[in-house]
């Protein structure tokens, strides 16, 4: 096996990159729509209830709770909710919509180069969006080529538990590309991702960059604040670097 590297994940939304304008995350919420639609006869999208942090399994089924359905017809239904979602995601990127109300955060472009030409560090997602969309607004944004190929990270279609996607991605470092993860960095501007930096045996750098204060994801760590650097976002390419436990 090959030596020991620095996994660092980067979350999505919030993270890496924001929503805008009047057509905000439009893809990826449209997608939801779509499922809604076509699954479950609803017209409905995603915000009637609160979804930042979590995973896009959870979000169909919080959203389909609030409609009434039941537990059991949700989760049967569940893969039927993904593909619609993945067919409907296919057909925005293809005819160039993928990007629409998305940008990256600032420093984000800077950061993933810089990144991307060390050999001694893995870049990943890990994101409750599935993957397959998650890759989609990559590449949409111009900003797919700067991650580890093949890609090793976790995704909302790997499991509804963000802590169990750090994990997923670690084992997929030694899968795919054959090396030990000595160190584990997740990146992220939810709670849910400080929480599930912690479940997954790696560092969190959270950043104020959502809808989250530095108080309420630092408080997220519970006793374990040492295990978290809050930063207001990832202009300070260096200082994230130095975080992630590199040299700049």
């Amino acid at each position: 096996m090959a030596p020991g590297k620095t996994l660092i994940t980067f979350d999505v939304d919030g993270t890496l990159i924001k929503a805008v304008g009047a057509h905000a995350n439009k893809f990826h919420k449209d997608a939801f729509a779509h499922a809604f639609k076509i699954v479950h006869g609803l017209h409905t999208n995603i915000d009637v209830i609160a979804h930042h942090g979590s995973t896009d399994q959870l979000v169909i089924e919080s959203v389909l709770k609030h409609h009434g359905l039941e537990h059991d017809v949700i989760w049967a239904k569940m893969p039927e909710c993904c593909d619609a979602m993945l067919a409907y995601a296919y057909q925005a990127a293809a005819a160039g919509f993928a990007a629409t109300g998305l940008e990256l955060l600032p420093g984000v472009k800077e950061l993933l180069s810089r990144l991307a030409e060390r050999d001694d560090v893995i870049v990943a997602l890990v994101t409750g969006n599935l993957e397959r969309i998650a890759w989609i607004k990559m590449k949409a944004l111009g900003i797919e080529g700067s991650f580890t190929k093949p890609g090793v990270g976790g995704f909302g279609s790997d499991d509804t538990n963000r802590g169990a996607l750090v994990r997923i991605a670690r084992k997929r470092c030694a899968e795919k590309l054959g090396c030990e993860v000595r160190t584990a960095v997740h990146v992220g501007d939810t709670p849910n991702d400080v929480s599930a930096a912690e479940f997954g045996g790696a560092k969190a750098i959270a950043v104020t960059t959502g809808v989250f204060d530095a108080a309420s994801l630092l408080n997220a760590a519970g006793d374990n604040k040492a295990n978290v650097t809050v930063m207001d976002g990832l202009t300070d390419v260096d200082a994230v670097l130095r975080a992630c436990g590199l040299e700049p």
